[in-house]
């Protein structure tokens, strides 16, 4: 990536499946500055403590044939959960007009996630995506890695 132009007043939203940051930019043309707006955290527990049953079998109405059923991903679940409710909380803020422009950040499935949980108002305003994993670091390296400085 060259480097990304980060306008004024504009959100960064960083996040992961479990873990979201959202930045605004206080800062002028080539110098962003980013500032906490919002911190949401995602509390995912093991999954033996999310699930105990063995997975479930099917009998087949011909022939007497039992087949195992899938165990359910309850990590993937959350993940689907919390980014559906990050697209719906940021959606209300760009009608409340809290911001007009958005960038997200994000690792490819939770990119894919997003996408699919934006409402209107929040599609129109996301001005970047930008797929990489950056929530676990600090909010320089952030800048860093997205502007290219």
């Amino acid at each position: 990536m060259s480097g990304l132009l980060i306008r004024r007043g504009e959100w960064v939203v960083v996040c992961d499946g479990s873990k979201a940051l959202v930045l605004c930019n206080t800062g002028r043309g080539r110098s962003p500055d980013l500032r906490t707006v919002e911190v949401f955290k995602q509390n995912d527990p093991a999954t033996r403590e999310q699930g105990s049953d063995a997975p479930g079998r099917v009998m087949h109405s011909i022939g007497g044939v039992r087949s195992a059923v899938d165990q359910t991903d309850w990590h993937a679940q959350a993940e689907r959960a919390f980014l559906t409710r990050l697209a719906q909380h940021l959606d209300a803020a760009v009608n409340a007009g809290k911001t007009n422009s958005v960038i997200l950040v994000a690792p490819p499935r939770a990119l894919g996630i997003l996408r699919s949980s934006l409402g209107n108002a929040l599609r129109a305003a996301v001005r970047a995506e930008v797929d990489k994993d950056l929530v676990k670091m600090p909010i320089p390296e952030i800048v860093k890695h997205l502007t290219g400085g």
